[in-house]
């Protein structure tokens, strides 16, 4: 991990945590902020360990339904079946995350280098953006959580593989395979949110070592995880307040915007 100062990893900290759960890709903006700015490339095992600070703001806000969550898993494993809401969306949440380790696992080596081009990350974000304006402006809009079957987490499991590409955006992502699929706007984030705890919980894990190992817990490293768990906790919080009475359309044309202004500025720079 190069030296970054402590505003940098401040504005990297804020970036991850507000774009990690509205639909608008934070790998993208972790991605594209140094590039942009010319700062110092933080590496991707600093941006997997800002993912510290998300997790614990996830943990906090639904520390009820982790609770309930962790109740249904041990139910499982003792009854050995699936039994009500609780303990199918527990299973559901573990259907959802094997596509997104799977890839995790294949293209760790593109994710760190090819996959973080700035024209594949703006075109990323126009693909995802026209997906999730087109998903939530027809789809149906009726069904809640409680109708989901386990082929429907598999699919919202499949789009999540694919946010491994910046500008994909998890949350984007799985929000778009849901609002496909007819569920409500609240349900589609909320499975969304809660399936994202395993996935950054590994990547987590797995980074953070190496992270700490390049630079040590040292001042950047611990204000970049802390901005990222204060206002991934205040993403969270807009979202699910604001999908209760509007559309996801205006994170569709954030996405346009920011993509025409990354290839605003690759032809200013010549590429």
């Amino acid at each position: 991990m190069n030296d970054i100062t402590v505003f940098q990893a401040f504005i990297l900290g804020a970036l991850q945590g507000i774009a990690e759960f509205l639909p608008i890709s934070s790998s993208a903006h972790l991605a594209l902020a140094p590039w942009a700015f010319r700062w110092p490339e933080p590496g991707l095992a600093f941006d997997v360990a800002l993912h510290v600070g998300t997790l614990v703001a996830l943990l906090w806000y639904f520390r009820a339904e982790w609770v309930r969550l962790a109740r249904a898993g041990v139910n499982i494993l003792v009854t050995r079946r699936v039994q009500g809401d609780d303990e199918r969306r527990a299973f559901f949440i573990v259907i959802a995350t094997i596509p997104g380790g799977i890839a995790g696992k294949l293209l760790k080596d593109q994710a760190e280098t090819a996959f973080r081009a700035p024209a594949l990350t703006a075109t990323a974000l126009i693909v995802m953006g026209a997906l999730l304006w087109l998903a939530d402006a027809r789809s149906r809009r009726d069904r809640a959580a409680g109708s989901m079957r386990w082929t429907d987490a598999l699919l919202v499991g499949c789009a999540q593989a694919f946010a491994i590409i910046p500008g994909v955006s998890r949350s984007g992502a799985t929000i778009t395979a849901g609002r496909f699929l007819g569920f409500n706007r609240a349900d589609a984030a909320v499975f969304s949110f809660l399936m994202s705890m395993p996935i950054i919980a590994a990547a987590a894990a797995l980074e953070l070592p190496k992270a700490l190992q390049a630079s040590g817990a040292g001042l950047p490293l611990l204000v970049g995880v802390a901005t990222a768990a204060v206002s991934s906790w205040f993403a969270i919080t807009v979202v699910l307040r604001f999908v209760q009475t509007r559309s996801f359309a205006v994170f569709a044309w954030y996405r346009f915007l920011l993509a025409g202004a990354v290839f605003a500025l690759l032809a200013v720079r010549g590429g």
